[in-house]
C-alpha cells in the first residue's frame, strides 16, 4: 500500500505585489468569474499574506501558494515555488 496521499490543502497561483515585510509576500490571485445576473465576464481579485522563509520572492514573481495553519494574525499561506521570476524592465 504505497498509493501517493492527495493533499486536501488548496493552492493557488498569484503575483507578488509585495516583498517589504521579513518573511512575508503580499500575493494578488485574479480570476475571471460570470456575473451572476447579467451573465458578463469580470475580473476578481483577492489579496493574500504568504509565509516567505527566505526572503526568496521579490515584487512580479509569479508564485504558487498553499494554505496552511495560521501564522500570524492575517498570514495563513505558505509560498511553496516559484512559477516564473519576475522580467526586468
Amino acid at each position: 500500500m504505497t498509493e501517493a496521499k492527495k493533499s486536501l490543502k488548496r493552492t493557488l497561483v498569484g503575483k507578488v505585489v509585495s516583498d517589504k515585510r521579513n518573511k512575508t509576500v503580499t500575493v494578488l490571485i485574479e480570476r475571471r468569474v460570470k456575473h451572476e445576473l447579467y451573465g458578463k465576464i469580470v475580473g476578481k481579485s483577492s489579496k493574500f499574506h504568504a509565509h516567505d522563509e527566505t526572503n526568496q520572492f521579490h515584487t512580479g514573481d509569479v508564485i504558487e501558494i498553499t494554505e496552511s495553519r495560521p501564522l500570524s494574525k492575517t498570514k495563513n499561506w505558505v509560498a511553496t515555488r516559484l512559477v516564473t521570476k519576475a522580467s526586468l524592465v
